[in-house]
């Protein structure tokens, strides 16, 4: 069994997964008040310390993806740092850019780029199975990435540092993350990536219009569900057409992958969108929350 969690944070990304060999991967950083603070880094401690293998995956430094970085180092400590390699500056650095910094430039730090491969991220040997996790996106040749470089080392913007990475249970879900790429960038660089099919997407961007993956994109990815975060609702994009789950009113949500299916919580009591899509099974457990319903990956 593996747990893939999104907590709700506000306009921000939060994310972990308890994966199904002996690893543990916290994807990005973001808390809105003290108390969700500390109830999701006792939470992220718990799991992690049940692991041989943590690591953290830096989408980029944007305050709403590292806010709480220094105190989750305190916490449950960052031996394993993935980011792109960048030379992003601030003219204004908070603490959580300055101790983004200090990981990205130390030895913890492995720079991650299309393709790469790590032991236990993506390769197994005898002491354990990899995490599942796959790299797909960027291309450090590439010159639109170049620019988006040279844009965030002069301060200007960082998005379009995004990777793009799927995490990939066999015989179970594939999950795809694209950080905040942006929509024109993804026009720009689409044909040089590798989409194939998927179940569950978190949509760039928060949700938002500005990170609307291309449609042609989209029918390749042919994603169960897309996950629409938090930004707000008049930024939203909903991909009609298409499952979808908002964040926005379903609180912190919980995929549970076992078996043939994966089972969805929610922390919210009250959530009200379609979820006709997802199939009710017999048997559930309320410890992760209130039940919406479950599907069976494309690969079961």
């Amino acid at each position: 069994m593996s747990i893939v969690k999104s907590f709700s944070v506000g306009d921000g990304d939060m994310f972990y997964i308890y994966h199904n060999s002996d690893n543990f991967t916290t994807i990005d950083c973001c808390y809105s008040d003290e108390d969700n603070r500390n109830t999701n880094f006792n939470e992220l401690k718990t799991l992690a310390n049940q692991k041989g293998i943590t690591r953290f995956i830096s989408t980029h430094p944007d305050e709403d993806h590292i806010k709480g970085i220094s105190e989750l180092c305190n916490t449950i400590g960052i031996s394993n740092f993935y980011c792109v390699k960048n030379e992003a500056t601030k003219e204004i650095e908070t603490e959580s850019f300055k101790k983004y910094c200090e990981l990205r430039d130390s030895s913890k730090a492995f720079y991650i780029y299309d393709g790469c491969y790590r032991k236990w991220m993506n390769m197994s040997d005898d002491e354990r199975s990899s995490s599942g996790i796959n790299i797909k996106w960027p291309n450090t040749a590439n010159n639109n990435f170049i620019s988006a470089l040279e844009a965030a080392k002069t301060g200007k913007e960082y998005n379009n540092l995004s990777p793009i990475f799927t995490y990939s249970v066999d015989g179970n879900v594939t999950i795809m993350w694209l950080g905040d790429i942006e929509h024109d960038f993804l026009e720009k660089i689409k044909d040089e990536i590798d989409w194939t099919e998927i179940d569950i997407l978190f949509a760039p961007h928060h949700g938002r219009g500005t990170g609307k993956i291309p449609s042609d994109v989209l029918k390749k990815l042919n994603p169960h569900v897309i996950i629409i975060g938090e930004a707000p609702s008049k930024f939203l994009n909903y991909y009609q057409g298409y499952n979808t789950i908002t964040q926005n009113s379903a609180g912190d949500i919980t995929f549970i992958c076992s078996g043939n299916y994966v089972n969805i919580y929610i922390s919210s009591t009250t959530y009200s969108y379609d979820t006709s899509f997802l199939e009710k099974q017999a048997t559930y457990s309320s410890k992760y929350g209130n039940y919406l319903g479950s599907f069976k990956p494309k690969n079961a």
